[in-house]
């Protein structure tokens, strides 16, 4: 099966190709009409369930042990990979224009999260809360993968994800298209459940550790906190922008 083996090095060499690999992730990824696919590689015990889909993407049949060879050795794969190019991302004015005729929606930024499977877990919270948009910087943010797209359970085929090169600037954008945008921040004096949550509102996540840089926080015209225990000092922040966006959600 050695043949496995160079086509992954092939599919990974190219920085807009990946393999996919999971169960949801995979059937998202087949009925997703922008993802472009290559090849789609399962078990014998899938085949069943891939051809109830009536999909026309062909697909090869090979032994669950011959997936170790072209994933990463930790990879719950479930007896699905698929060679796919990643998805095309967002601009911010696509963002606002799917705002436009809205009264009430909001975006999640994230400032320097670098962790695929906290991004992943992001974006199925974004796909959960009905978030209009995930915006992440393009130059410290990783591109999408098969660990993230594992973590985000087949959302990111949905939740529009746009990358941009400098965040204060995609703020002001935002801004001028009527976005309230609140900075979270562990110091701030008031707590997200406090504040007035209508209208539209880009909510903004640091890394762990460091929080948002000095100028992303600056641009921001409010900062908002978690009611969470002084005991606590902070969240992971997949877990932390989960309850934001519970919070958004909210009528």
């Amino acid at each position: 099966m050695k043949n496995f083996h160079k086509q992954r090095e092939t599919a990974t060499a190219n920085k807009d190709q990946l393999i996919i690999y999971g169960r949801h992730a995979v059937i998202s990824a087949l009925k997703n009409p922008r993802r472009k696919i290559q090849k789609l590689l399962i078990t014998a015990e899938n085949r069943a369930e891939i051809d109830k889909l009536g999909l026309k993407t062909p697909y090869t049949v090979i032994d669950k042990k011959d997936f170790a060879k072209i994933l990463p050795e930790d990879a719950v794969h479930q007896g699905f990979a698929l060679y796919c190019q990643r998805l095309e991302s967002y601009d911010i004015r696509d963002l606002t224009a799917m705002a436009e005729d809205k009264e009430k929606c909001h975006i999640l930024i994230l400032d320097q999260v670098t962790d695929p499977q906290n991004i992943g877990a992001i974006i199925r919270s974004c796909a959960a809360f009905e978030t209009l948009g995930l915006v992440v910087q393009d130059k410290n943010s990783p591109l999408e993968s098969g660990a993230m797209d594992k973590a985000a359970a087949g959302t990111i085929e949905f939740v529009p994800v746009a990358r941009v090169t400098n965040l204060s600037r995609a703020i002001e954008t935002l801004k001028d298209n009527g976005f309230w945008v609140m900075g979270m921040d562990g110091y701030a004096d008031t707590t997200i459940d406090k504040t007035n949550k209508s209208g539209k509102i880009a909510i903004v996540m640091g890394s762990e550790g460091k929080g948002m840089r000095r100028l992303v926080q600056e641009n921001c015209d409010s900062s908002v906190k978690l009611p969470i225990s002084r005991n606590v000092e902070s969240l992971n922040v997949s877990t932390a922008a989960a309850i934001a966006l519970y919070e958004l959600s909210k009528n």
